[in-house]
């Protein structure tokens, strides 16, 4: 799509040479959506490619992935054998069904701020305990956790002007047993329901609940829970309002779903414990 209203395209190679937000900026970072659609309402874009950002980097303590990072980049990290959570990645990532050319184009961090309910980067990020860093319109930096960042349907805690650096991902998260639910209402549709369970060594369950809802849900259960607590819990936690309606399934189905993909995580962690 040709966006005929961009009279200028700015290259910052540095922060402090962002330039000042003005209403008609948007930044372009991969673009898969920007260009997929008229945006009359645009005058300027902020290229993001020249600021060079690694788009992977693994430290003592996270592995912090650059908001520019591409699908394809993320799907190809060569996993530490110790992170149990490796095919998570992968899952995830081809959970947005898309061609080759979105794969090697489309961002970690736009699909973030797209905060659609159906984003798997929200989704494996959230699930894993990332944190984003936001680079302040005004200065400065603030942390959010991804489960808290994304506040409903296309809307998500960026101020004008504010911009996503990183989402940084603990290295104890990466460790954990996962496991992983999707289903769809087409055999090749957008995801209705996104569900991601992980068991820490402590024994710890964690369910991330995501695509059925309008912003993502985690719960946590220090002790193993039995099926009528799990489910107990999610009614308690998950009012009916934040379950999704649009054209990809019915917020009542999306709940029953969301009901029984998780029991079937429960079971699926919980045997793997048994001796």
């Amino acid at each position: 799509m040709d966006l005929n209203t961009i009279t200028t395209v700015a290259h910052p190679q540095t922060r402090t040479q962002l330039p000042v937000w003005t209403p008609g900026d948007a930044w372009l970072a991969g673009g898969t959506w920007l260009f997929s659609e008229p945006q009359i309402h645009l005058t300027r874009l902020i290229d993001l490619t020249d600021l060079k950002w690694p788009a992977l980097t693994i430290t003592d303590s996270h592995l912090i992935i650059a908001a520019t990072c591409t699908v394809a980049q993320l799907d190809g990290l060569a996993c530490p054998a110790d992170w149990l959570v490796a095919p998570l990645i992968s899952q995830c990532c081809r959970a947005f069904l898309a061609s080759f050319k979105v794969w090697k184009t489309a961002t970690v961090g736009g699909n973030i701020c797209m905060s659609l309910p159906a984003g798997p980067m929200i989704s494996l990020t959230s699930a894993l305990d990332g944190v984003c860093t936001i680079w302040k319109a005004g200065g400065g930096e603030q942390k959010i956790p991804v489960a808290g960042f994304v506040t409903g349907n296309q809307r998500n805690r960026l101020a004008p002007g504010d911009l996503l650096r990183q989402i940084d991902i603990p290295l104890a998260a990466l460790k954990r047993r996962p496991a992983f639910r999707q289903i769809s209402l087409a055999p090749v549709g957008r995801s209705a329901v996104l569900l991601i369970g992980s068991l820490d060594a402590d024994g710890t369950l964690t369910l991330s609940v995501t695509a059925s809802t309008v912003r993502p849900i985690q719960l946590s259960f220090s002790t193993p829970p039995d099926a009528s607590a799990l489910r107990a819990a999610i009614e308690q936690q998950i009012a009916d309002e934040l379950y999704h309606t649009d054209i990809h399934g019915k917020s009542l189905w999306r709940k029953h779903m969301t009901l029984r993909l998780a029991e079937e995580i429960r079971g699926e962690l919980l045997d793997t414990t048994r001796p």
